[in-house]
């Protein structure tokens, strides 16, 4: 019996390799000043920033869904990283956190050097915008667990606040004002839904035109990263809450006090064509609850910051805060 080697097991040790080597410029484009050593080590080091009086680190950890599988059939692998750091970022800067670092975990069953490294620079570019550093990851060829086309995505946000800043419910108060943050299209929730609707009920394809070019850009459009605006409107914002799965209907409640419900507007939102187009054949209330509808995040600002916020950002108001039971009460 001839020996075996772990490439003939399906695990190619060279391809890492030349992975690792192809994406040290990407990663090492993300590093900042508090990056301590480089690309290769066990574990990446970051410095603590200085000037907080009690510094909290805070965490966030996410993935892509499914809609890595539109990535994975249509060959565009190039955005799906910037989705992956916005899940995680956007979660941070809700707790009044800045983002530090950022580390990934990509797992596959055939490494594929060229397929990869569009993913990491995806990441990297994701990192850019949310002026993060990427300071390692884990690349896991594992054949058997998955098919040789597939992978699957995790990431890991690191972030500081201030201790005193963290608690954003306490500056909740009726009379407050909220402002949507446009998202730039479905963002990271809801594909299962979108997949199952425009493919299998209504039989569409990737290359199906939508909105004057194929479906396949509408749907791989990458999240916004809001972290560069919180930074230059945190002095207005009082609360952040981030609109991902479950919608506006549950997760604007995640930063409200007892006692206080958020009055939406829901003519007020500016609701993006891929949604007005999924409603006609999805119930309003699944839709509200299943997707963003064009509402990335919404920010709760004291009315005499309204105007400063506004024209300082892309944000439009859509209700206000008052009294009463603790929810969001869609009008």
């Amino acid at each position: 019996m001839s020996n075996i080697s772990y490439k003939d097991a399906g695990v190619d040790i060279d391809a890492g390799n030349e992975f690792v080597e192809a994406i040290k410029s990407d990663v090492k484009s993300t590093f900042d000043k508090n990056v301590i050593g480089g690309i290769g080590s066990f574990a990446g080091a970051y410095a603590l920033p200085t000037g907080y009086k009690e510094p909290v680190i805070l965490s966030a950890t996410d993935g892509v869904g499914t809609k890595l599988k539109i990535a994975i059939e249509s060959g565009k692998l190039d955005t799906v990283g910037i989705d992956l750091v916005a899940m995680c970022v956007n979660d941070l800067i809700c707790n009044n956190g800045t983002p530090m670092f950022f580390l990934d975990y990509y797992a596959t069953g055939k490494l594929l050097p060229a397929n990869a490294k569009d993913v990491v620079a995806g990441i990297a570019e994701g990192c850019r915008r949310s002026e993060c550093a990427l300071v390692g990851g884990e690349t896991a060829e594992m054949p058997g667990m998955y098919s040789d086309d597939d992978f699957d995505l995790a990431g890991f946000a690191v972030g500081i606040a201030e201790r005193a800043e963290m608690d954003t419910i306490a500056n909740v108060k009726e009379g407050q004002i909220l402002i949507a943050m446009p998202s730039s299209g479905i963002h990271s929730n809801g594909y299962s839904l979108v997949r199952k609707l425009l493919f299998d009920k209504l039989g569409m394809s990737l290359e199906t035109e939508f909105e004057g070019k194929p479906l396949v850009e509408t749907l791989l459009e990458p999240t916004r990263i809001y972290v560069k605006e919180y930074k230059a409107n945190k002095q207005h914002v009082k609360a952040l809450a981030h609109i991902t799965g479950g919608g506006i209907v549950e997760n604007l409640p995640r930063v409200l006090p007892e006692g206080m419900k958020a009055i939406v507007n829901k003519e007020s939102i500016r609701v993006l064509p891929i949604f007005e187009f999924m409603g006609q054949y999805v119930d309003e209330d699944e839709m509200y609850r299943a997707f963003n509808m064009g509402v990335g995040m919404v920010w709760v600002v004291e009315p005499e910051n309204v105007d400063a916020v506004l024209a300082n950002t892309d944000g439009y108001v859509i209700g206000h805060l008052e009294k009463g039971e603790k929810k969001a009460e869609l009008i």
